[in-house]
């Protein structure tokens, strides 16, 4: 069901495509509704920081509109589409996050360092299941940015995004042999550093969200006022439930997969709807 869900939605976009291909400014921001979610959510991985994810949004999005008349259905539309957006972020400049990354050791460190603080203390109206999923999904896509570029890259598409390994080389533009290659590399890196310092994957390691929260609120890394991810709009607020329900091979998948799903902000539709009309430049450049 859920590819024959896929497929349909395949279609669809590809009937605004064509519509605005012709000059339907309607069918245009139907087509920016219908990829803006997924191009955000890539860049949220891809970036970590949301504001960062919003404004490489906004630029792949233009590349996307400005271009459109270069799609010619050799591949599906959202093959396409991530095409533009992977090697926009694989070549953007460094992002804030991503010039304070740390290695895999750092992390183990800086985990192991927040074990030693002490419990949980928070204000009384805060939320403390919130503040442990901030923790949880801003430990676990500062592990993404462990990886290099490309390998995270290669691990959202293939082991988050679950694309095939026939599609990840299409739009990365490397052969179905390379991407499964360097899809096994980052996996054995994730799957490795989980299970020596996750607890999410491995009950026997100490590490929990909930007794890093302190810590990570000392060190000024998550402010209870100011959410980053726990309260971030998501097309599908309920979490898959499936870390302790599948093999240890899979469940450091698992645990990414269980990020929400985000809404990609609407300002976006409105944005490319008045770049169209100011006319500064052309929708359909050849």
């Amino acid at each position: 069901m859920l590819r024959e869900n896929e497929t349909r939605m395949e279609q669809t976009l590809e009937t605004w495509v064509e519509r605005a291909k012709e000059g339907d400014r309607a069918a245009l921001e139907e087509l920016v509704r219908g990829i803006k979610d997924r191009i955000y959510n890539l860049a949220m991985r891809m970036l970590w920081h949301p504001a960062d994810a919003e404004d490489a949004t906004q630029e792949i999005l233009i590349k996307i509109v400005t271009h459109l008349s270069s799609f010619r259905s050799e591949s599906a539309f959202t093959t396409w589409v991530y095409r533009i957006a992977s090697n926009f972020l694989l070549t953007t400049r460094k992002r804030l996050a991503e010039q304070h990354a740390l290695t895999f050791e750092q992390l183990g460190e800086d985990l192991d360092e927040g074990l030693s603080e002490p419990p949980l203390q928070v204000p009384p109206e805060a939320d403390q299941g919130l503040l442990v999923k901030e923790v949880k999904i801003g430990c676990t896509q500062g592990m993404l940015l462990c990886l290099d570029r490309d390998h995270r890259m290669t691990y959202i598409l293939g082991e988050i995004f679950e694309v095939t390994s026939d599609e990840g080389s299409d739009i990365l533009g490397i052969t179905t042999a390379a991407f499964r290659k360097r899809l096994s590399r980052a996996r054995t890196q994730i799957r490795a550093f989980m299970r020596e310092k996750c607890g999410l994957v491995n009950a026997s390691v100490p590490c929990r969200c909930a007794k890093r929260v302190s810590a990570v609120i000392d060190s000024g890394r998550l402010d209870p006022e100011h959410l980053l991810f726990a309260d971030h709009p998501a097309r599908d607020t309920t979490l898959i439930a499936r870390v302790q329900e599948v093999e240890e091979l899979e469940q450091a998948a698992a645990v990414f997969q269980s990020h929400p799903d985000y809404a990609a902000p609407d300002k976006f539709v409105e944005g490319i709807k008045q770049l169209v009309e100011s006319g500064k430049f052309g929708m359909l450049r050849e």
